[in-house]
């Protein structure tokens, strides 16, 4: 992307729309000026301009919740920037997958439950999961009384091991069975616990989706 053909305003910022390239989520909206598209292109990760601060920053410098570039694009005004990125743990501060975590309309809440989950399934795959594993990963890092995952990290590597293996066992069992109620059960299960193994090792799911992606090609 060429950074000259960008249309700053009059305070020299651009704004710059921040999407996970895994699963299409809109992560989060910030602001750049010259210098910081010009550090993201250099660096590979997403650098932008706090209005408040006046000041340069990166994303995750200190939480370690860095974003990857992966492609950048800008709209047809060349007045937006878009930026597909790998995001490592939570986009936001609040420590939500992304930023728009809040519903806007006011019957949201009713509408949601009046959509048949077998039908429609309105958050992508990825996003899921890497909410549960920030879930799993703030366990780690700040330990919760009477927490089950924070007793699978305490006991450590073994019993999170052996929980995986017991996991597999009953998912055989349950598609044995042809149900699919207790398939999606111990599924589930499984998931979660191999998500627990991967905080163990500090390996983000989005390392896993590259690989997966790999192999694809």
């Amino acid at each position: 992307m060429n950074g000259a053909n960008i249309k700053y305003d009059e305070h020299g910022l651009v704004p710059a729309i921040i999407q996970d390239e895994t699963s299409g989520t809109v992560l989060m909206l910030a602001y750049m000026n010259a210098e910081a598209l010009t550090k993201t292109q250099e660096t590979g990760v997403t650098w932008f301009y706090s209005r408040s601060r006046r000041s340069l920053w990166q994303k995750g410098e200190t939480s370690g919740h860095v974003q990857t570039v992966k492609e950048m694009y800008y709209d047809c005004d060349a007045d937006t920037i878009l930026v597909k990125v790998n995001q490592t743990g939570a986009a936001c501060h609040e420590g939500t997958f992304s930023c728009f975590s809040r519903r806007l309309d006011a019957d949201a809440e009713q509408a949601e439950k009046l959509v048949d989950p077998d039908k429609v399934y309105k958050e992508p795959l990825s996003g899921v999961l890497h909410e549960l594993y920030h879930v799993i990963n703030d366990r780690k890092h700040n330990p919760k009384e009477g927490s089950y995952t924070n007793y699978l990290f305490e006991k450590g590597q073994d019993k999170i091991l052996k929980k995986v293996g017991e996991e597999a066992a009953e998912t055989i069992i349950a598609s044995k069975n042809n149900d699919k109620a207790e398939i999606l059960y111990e599924m589930a299960d499984l998931w979660y616990h191999c998500l627990v193994l991967l905080a163990n090792h500090d390996i983000a799911p989005s390392e896993l989706f590259e690989e997966l992606k790999k192999r694809r090609k």
